[in-house]
């Protein structure tokens, strides 16, 4: 294969590698792979470059970026060689959405506040993708994300068109009721019963957290990590103990949990 080592390589020598490597003479492997089989990938590697920002690491940023870059160019380069679009294409297509969405900047359209930009995002979306109610809005949102994600999103579609409780007040009071609904499907024991009513509980509670002004995802992102170092710190007790979690009642695990809370905060 005639291929140009260099110290220094540019984003053409990337789409010319992954080419080179779906070649009939190139990587067994990456011949091999389709769309749906490198799917879970490109999740894994966009969850990488999460996790670098959240710790701050630019290096780590930089590296899973360019892993993120690969997944990009390895997915083009498959619809090259079907002849539907090429790298070229996918940039093009995003070079005229952002000028078409951007018309306080690229067009005369006014915007001063970030309010005034999201609300224009808004409509000019609606538009370039033919959607004409906001139900339009809510099903283009993609069904793949993590579900919490999803609902904040749907909840802030809503929202946009009054559709909303007034408050955080009245957002909890049907926290309250959903929460009896579930109740009352857990003594009926119906497993569909209950699964619906904690979906409309969890719903319900992520109404309350938008309109206190937090993000649903983030904030139950940290309590996993709260609840982890709590419980690291509960079985430490136990260790040393010399003793198993059996050995305990709850009402003493409990009071270790509490021990936990103090020290960590």
């Amino acid at each position: 294969m005639d291929f140009q080592f260099k110290d220094k390589y540019d984003f053409d020598d990337l789409v010319e590698i992954v080419r080179c490597l779906r070649l009939p003479d190139g990587c067994p492997w990456d011949k091999e792979q389709t769309h749906k089989s490198i799917r879970q990938d490109f999740i894994e590697e966009t969850y990488e470059v999460i996790e670098a920002i959240d710790n701050d690491d630019s290096a780590g940023l930089r590296e899973e970026l360019g892993d993120v870059l690969l997944q990009v160019v390895f997915h083009t380069q498959i619809e090259r060689e079907n002849g539907v679009f090429d790298i070229n294409d996918v940039a093009n297509d995003v070079c005229q959405k952002m000028i078409v969405r951007h018309p306080h900047v690229f067009g005369e359209v006014k915007a001063d506040t970030t309010e005034q930009v999201l609300d224009n995002w808004d409509k000019i979306k609606m538009q370039t993708k033919s959607q004409s109610t906001q139900t339009d809005a809510m099903k283009s949102i993609a069904r793949s994300l993590p579900s919490l994600m999803r609902a904040q999103k749907i909840q802030k579609k809503a929202a946009k068109v009054g559709f909303d409780f007034g408050n955080t007040e009245e957002a909890a009071i049907k926290v309250t009721e959903e929460l009896k609904e579930l109740n009352e499907a857990v003594k009926n024991g119906n497993i569909a019963d209950i699964s619906e009513e904690a979906g409309d509980l969890l719903f319900a509670a992520l109404n309350v957290v938008r309109l206190a002004g937090a993000n649903g995802e983030k904030a139950l992102y940290d309590a996993c990590d709260k609840f982890i170092a709590r419980f690291g710190e509960v079985e430490k007790q136990v260790l040393c103990s010399g003793k198993g979690f059996e050995d305990y009642s709850l009402s003493e695990l409990d009071s270790f949990w509490d021990q936990a809370k103090t020290s960590l905060k």
